[in-house]
Parts: C-alpha cells; structure tokens; sequence
C-alpha cells in the first residue's frame, strides 16, 4: 500500500499537476497540505473520478489539510484537540480498513514559527506539544499509525544543503528538532531514514534564488510511523522530478510503500 504526503502548495493552482501525478504515481492515500481552500471549493469531482474517496479540512486563501483515498474512510477526524481557540486548518485523521486490521493516516501541516521573535514561534512549539500528546494517545491503541505531513522541520545538518543558512530560522532552532526527536522517542520511525542514510535528500526548493536548479533543498515534509506501521515498511521514495514540472509546488511527494492491503 503506497501512502504519500505532498504540500500541494494550492490545490487550485496546481490541480493539473495534482491529476497528472494521482494517475502517475497512484498512492493508495495521498495526504495533502496547503490546500488553500475552503471545504466546499476544493475541486473534489476531477479526483474522485479518478478513483480517489476525498476528506478534506479547509481554510479560505491558507493552510489546510486533505486525504484522498482509493479506501473507504471508516472514520475521519479533524482538527488537533488541546487548544479550542486554535483555528487554523491543519489536521485531519482517517481511519481505514486492511488485511491486518485498522490502519490511521494523519495529514498534517504544522506551523512554520517564522519570525521566531513572535507569537508565530510559541505557536509552533505549542502545536507540537499538542501532537506528541495527541500521538502518546493514540500510540497505546498499538495500531498501524502514519503521521503524513509538512512538519517544517529541518531533522538534522544533512537534511539541508547549507545548514548554516538555517541557524536561527524556526524550521532548524534546537526546540524545534527537539521536538521532532520526542516524537522518534515516544516510538515513531521516521520512514526515509530507516531505508536511507544519505545526506542530499531534499522534498523542499524555495522558489527565489535558483534553488532548485543549484539542489539548494532541505528535507522537511516527513513520514513518522508507528511500531506497528513501521513492521510493514518496505521502501520509500521521494519523487523528486513533480518540482521540475510546469507550475511545481515548491514541495515534492515522499511516498512510503507499507506490505499492507486493503480488506
């Protein structure tokens, strides 16, 4: 079963893009990030024909969050409980049925925290206290669990061309990959780097300054898997070649292929 994520960077934009890659690639489940698009607009009929259920958890003109799934949705779940004033669309859970039982799948957009001498930064890191409670919980189900998303952070030097350009930024500060590691302590497996260790594996190049044609990337769109997910890991790509595409999201899909089927 191939579960993907991929920051669409505007799902009206770059709607083309998006067919052409489900009839390419064609994941099982493809989570998608900044949709920038209220539930009702989100173009649903053009993928659906395609074979795919759609869920989406919407915002007018930023962020928000999306499933489609050739699986039906037995469940789905919005938004990250701990803060009822939190109204930003960045979270949404589905749950689906397979051959080993309940499989969950989170898209997930987490906040950028730029400039990190604003509320933007303590957003950020409140965000992610909130999602490692939230996975703690749903950990002690002990049921196959992909936290599919943009996670705006920049895990480690070798997850970046020139980490030193990223000193400071929100997306590389100690508390930022600190809380990325206490999710890997509670359990999860970040997928790309248990089937590879190389550095130069990038899934995001800025739009300004040539960065895609000097491979000036960092890795910040993640796959995190529980126990029971990450025993049915088999390979994972990152599909590198959608940012050379007309009209490119400045993100690419990572794709993770779990020995999962459908029920």
């Amino acid at each position: 079963m191939k579960i993907a994520t991929w920051n669409i960077n505007g799902v009206k934009a770059r709607i083309d893009n998006l067919l052409h890659w489900l009839s390419e690639s064609s994941p099982d489940i493809a989570c998608l990030q900044e949709i920038k698009s209220v539930d009702e607009l989100f173009p649903r009929e053009a993928i659906e024909a395609l074979g795919y259920n759609v869920e989406t958890h919407g915002q007018k003109g930023f962020n928000g969050v999306a499933i489609l799934s050739k699986l039906p949705f037995d469940e789905v779940n919005r938004r990250l409980p701990g803060d009822d004033s939190d109204e930003q669309a960045r979270f949404i859970e589905g749950v689906f049925s397979t051959d080993k039982g309940v499989l969950r799948v989170v898209s997930l957009y987490l906040p950028n925290g730029n400039p990190v001498d604003t509320e933007k930064f303590p957003y950020k890191l409140g965000w992610m206290e909130r999602l490692e409670r939230w996975s703690a919980e749903r950990l002690k189900l002990e049921e196959p669990l992909v936290l599919a998303g943009d996670y705006n952070v920049i895990p480690e030097p070798e997850d970046a061309k020139n980490p030193d350009a990223w000193v400071g930024d929100a997306l590389f500060r100690p508390e930022s990959r600190q809380a990325f590691r206490r999710l890997g302590a509670l359990g999860f497996t970040d997928a790309l780097r248990a089937v590879n260790d190389q550095a130069g594996v990038y899934t995001f190049w800025d739009y300004q300054g040539g960065s895609w044609q000097k491979n000036n990337g960092i890795r910040i769109d993640h796959l995190m898997l529980s126990p029971e997910a990450a025993d049915h890991l088999g390979s994972v790509t990152v599909e590198k070649h959608t940012r050379g595409w007309e009209k490119p999201s400045d993100h690419v899909p990572v794709v993770v292929d779990l020995k999962l089927n459908p029920a």
